[in-house]
């Protein structure tokens, strides 16, 4: 059957447009849509806003009250504002729309685009629970797995897990977004990617602007038997064992702490290698450098064994100065063990035989001390320098110093540390 024009032309003229509009309203609004919107009326029970539909949405009182009085108090008639879409029609046919929302589909968006460029945020801890942290990001609540969290690792136990988070509480950390999902209301960040970035990216910044010399300040991360790792705020430099003090370190805790703050000195930087050299005695005084101020040869000192070797024995002179007596310094018998004669700890007089203060070397010798000398010691501090002593051991310093030199050649064991195949510089 076929429709004549004429008959379409009459049927059309007999439809009503106001009844097609009211059925069908081409602006229909969908749930979680932004629209803009023109502020119609004001009252006390909310606020009327026309968004281009055939009929006027409304913002709860309740929605406008979380908005603050400070925004209320801008609030006009005739104002464009954006609006959420809430509910397209109630139970009562009305539209209802919010403010508080818009704010709410922005955090996603935001949320979103930082998880697309791999952005850091900083939000605050508001509460924890057995699988993580809480954390308030704007007008969204995200999650932190415990997994996710920079100080705890996997062998880390539930009871201190769950202390360490409690202790978080209210503190604002650094987060990288790594799982968005608005239908689900699901956005999962971490702590552990954002300090990792975070710590990749001031190692840069310092690699590049540090130069040997410089000097600043750190906390102790790590003690190593090495050395001591210390944190220069985003990345570590190594601070070697013989680095540590002037004296003798046979480990680096003798001397340091973790969480420690200190002051050292950058002494060597490889970009390439992306490690940074650190010193901690470069910035105490050497008490080699005046160390011909305060002993001469012939001299008598007194202080404890410190270390036993097949070639001597080391004896502390004071805090970070050394000397060593050679097997051939330690008795007449040339083959006595230094074993047998010395033990660690034991206190022993001995007398000054060569020094050098450039190379850091003092040679000592007990064979050389009489009954007499030490009867005159015994009781009393290690003598201070004896100019009137100089010239009558001089003649007999001259020749001893020919005759220890097997000691002189073992003399490098006495300010050394143990041989490592540590690296000496770590990063």
């Amino acid at each position: 059957m076929s429709v004549q024009p004429d008959q379409v032309i009459f049927e059309t003229e007999d439809l009503d447009w106001t009844t097609l509009l009211d059925e069908y309203d081409y602006a229909r609004p969908q749930r979680g849509e932004l629209r803009e919107g023109l502020v119609m009326q004001i009252e006390d029970s909310g606020v009327l806003v026309s968004i281009g539909t055939k009929r006027e949405g409304v913002i709860p009182a309740q929605d406008l009250r979380q908005m603050g009085d400070e925004f209320l108090g801008t609030l006009k008639i005739g104002e464009t504002i954006q609006v959420y879409v809430q509910e397209p029609e109630n139970r009562e046919g009305d539209l209802i729309l919010s403010l508080t929302m818009v704010q709410v589909a922005k955090d996603w968006e935001h949320a979103e685009q930082l998880f697309n460029d791999g952005g850091i945020v900083r939000c605050k801890v508001i509460g924890f629970n057995k699988g993580g942290l809480l954390v308030q990001f704007n007008r969204i609540r995200g999650f932190v797995p415990a997994s996710q969290v920079a100080q705890l690792h996997g062998r880390t136990a539930a009871e201190e897990r769950q202390q360490a988070l409690q202790k978080m509480v209210n503190q604002e950390i650094p987060l990288k977004v790594i799982e968005v999902d608005r239908e689900r209301n699901r956005l999962v960040l971490s702590e552990r990617a954002a300090t990792q970035e975070w710590r990749r990216a001031q190692k840069q910044r310092l690699l590049t602007e540090l130069q040997p010399g410089d000097t600043i300040t750190g906390r102790v991360n790590q003690l190593t038997n090495f050395g001591a790792f210390i944190d220069l705020g985003g990345a570590d430099g190594l601070a070697h064992i013989s680095e540590l003090s002037w004296q003798r370190v046979n480990h680096p805790r003798e001397v340091l702490q973790p969480g420690q703050e200190v002051k050292v000195v950058v002494v060597e930087i490889d970009r390439d290698r992306e490690r940074i050299g650190l010193s901690i005695r470069q910035l105490q005084a050497n008490p080699w450098d005046t160390i011909d101020q305060r002993y001469t040869l012939g001299q008598l000192i007194s202080g404890p064994v410190t270390n036993v070797t097949p070639f001597g024995a080391f004896v502390q002179v004071e805090e970070a100065v050394e000397g060593l007596i050679h097997a051939s310094e330690l008795d007449v018998d040339p083959q006595t063990q230094p074993r047998d004669v010395l033990q660690p700890g034991q206190t022993v007089t001995a007398k000054v035989i060569s020094l050098d203060r450039q190379r850091q070397r003092m040679g000592l010798s007990l064979r050389r001390v009489s009954d007499s000398e030490v009867g005159e010691t015994e009781g009393e501090e290690p003598a201070a320098p004896a100019e009137s002593a100089a010239p009558a051991e001089s003649a007999e310093a001259v020749a001893p110093a020919e005759a220890a030199a097997p000691a002189e050649a073992a003399a490098p064991e006495a300010t050394a540390p143990e041989a490592t195949e540590d690296p000496k510089t770590e990063a």
